[in-house]
């Protein structure tokens, strides 16, 4: 799957690069879109595998890499278009050809780099801390996707992930203009309001708000791995309690903390909060794996990920909805968020009181020991038969290797980085 996923990135910017016509991108698009969602959805299900005593670090590193790869695209496809523009042209299909090469040779090597551990697999030594062997929210056994979809725990994390992202997602759409519009002249160092600002000075605080925007990608990248990882710790339900308990706070609060005008506040409060966004889409897989079993975990994840695609509807509608709304009705700019922020708020609440409702899953959606030696076989598991060593530590030998490998992923993430602090650097000048 991860080998495809690959083929197909490569052939959609391929596709978007000899496009003349809208549909020719909108194909491109969805072939790259359908092969990034299988590298991404295999590659989250098999690291839960691979790491069964930090599920939650392992699914908050994958799940970072994605989003940190946005933070090199960008960049990278801005310094392409910067290199092959000419009079004639702006650069773009050059740059499509040179970044399907770029991805087709990382995402192949990955995949030919690619391992599945056979079924009960675990670290040379490790035993399972009995708090977490005792805790009924961990299943040792395995749910199938046909059925998964159907239990009240499946409905109820689907509730849990949509909520929690629409409002994030929500937030971080009006961060900009939000930030713009309720301190204008103070980012400036003067009491002036939004609509008395002249063109330059529009100029200056869009810059400024650019670089607040990037200070919260960081976060937001960086909350995936932190949440996730102290989900391991604190467990997946308590750490969803945190998300809706403190954002709810927070976006309660930052109403309040702009008419105060004070800024270092309002800039904190809304990086915890992307943090908690990152670590919510971060830490949902885990809390899967805990629910349903690792065996099918990849394609239930892919179904649950269904909730994030309806947030990133119902979240920009409805703050945009809300925002002009209330500037119809003669509401001023800086105070044209304050009910988005109220209602955004009470979507935290509910998204509380559902994470509240999940329960252990019920005996009769588990799979019997027959229907998972079935699966098993299908997937070719080594660790079906008994015929293989189901506990091992990696060999000295592959340390270079291992090395190496981060370091072709860790340069680059290290230069995407880089350039967004240097656009965050302004909201500090």
């Amino acid at each position: 799957m991860v080998l495809l996923g690959g083929i197909l990135c490569a052939v959609g910017w391929v596709i978007n690069a000899q496009a003349t016509t809208l549909n020719g991108y909108y194909l491109g698009m969805i072939i790259a879109g359908i092969g990034a969602g299988g590298v991404y959805g295999t590659c989250v299900g098999n690291a839960l595998k691979w790491f069964p005593d930090r599920r939650g670090m392992a699914t908050g590193m994958a799940i970072m890499g994605f989003g940190g790869g946005a933070m090199v695209g960008a960049p990278l496809a801005a310094a392409l278009m910067g290199h092959f523009a000419s009079p004639t042209s702006v650069g773009v299909w050059q740059s499509f050809l040179v970044m399907a090469a770029i991805y087709f040779v990382f995402m192949i090597g990955g995949a030919l780099s690619y391992r599945v551990p056979p079924t009960g697999w675990k670290p040379e030594g490790w035993t399972a801390p009995a708090k977490k062997a005792s805790n009924a929210m961990i299943t040792h056994r395995h749910v199938h996707v046909n059925v998964a979809w159907k239990t009240p725990q499946f409905r109820l994390v689907w509730l849990v992930l949509c909520l929690n992202v629409s409002a994030g997602i929500g937030i971080l759409g009006m961060a900009s203009p939000l930030l713009q519009e309720v301190f204008a002249g103070k980012l400036l160092g003067t009491d002036q309001t939004f609509g008395q600002l002249d063109a330059g000075q529009l100029a200056s605080i869009a810059a400024i708000a650019a670089g607040f925007t990037g200070l919260l990608s960081l976060f937001n990248i960086g909350g995936r791995f932190f949440w996730a990882s102290f989900s391991d710790y604190l467990g997946r339900k308590n750490t969803y309690f945190v998300f809706f308990a403190l954002g709810f706070a927070l976006y309660a609060l930052i109403p309040n903390l702009g008419h105060l005008g004070n800024v270092a506040l309002f800039v904190a409060a809304f990086c915890i909060i992307l943090s908690m966004y990152g670590g919510g889409f971060a830490t949902v897989p885990a809390y899967l794996a805990d629910l349903f079993g690792t065996q099918m975990v990849g394609a239930i994840h892919g179904r649950l990920l269904t909730a994030w695609a309806a947030a990133g509807v119902l979240g920009p509608v409805l703050v945009n909805y809300l925002r002009e709304y209330q500037l119809s009705i003669g509401v001023e700019r800086a105070a044209a968020y304050d009910i988005t922020l109220y209602i955004l708020a009470g979507l935290l609440v509910l998204g509380f009181l559902c994470n509240l409702m999940v329960r252990p899953v019920a005996d009769k959606y588990f799979m019997t020991d027959a229907e998972l030696a079935a699966e098993q076989a299908l997937g070719h598991d080594k660790g079906a038969d008994s015929s293989t060593v189901l506990e091992w530590k990696a060999a000295p030998g592959s340390k270079p290797l291992a090395l190496a490998a981060w370091l072709a992923v860790g340069i680059p993430l290290a230069w995407g980085v880089w350039v967004t602090l240097q656009k965050t650097a302004v909201l500090f000048h």
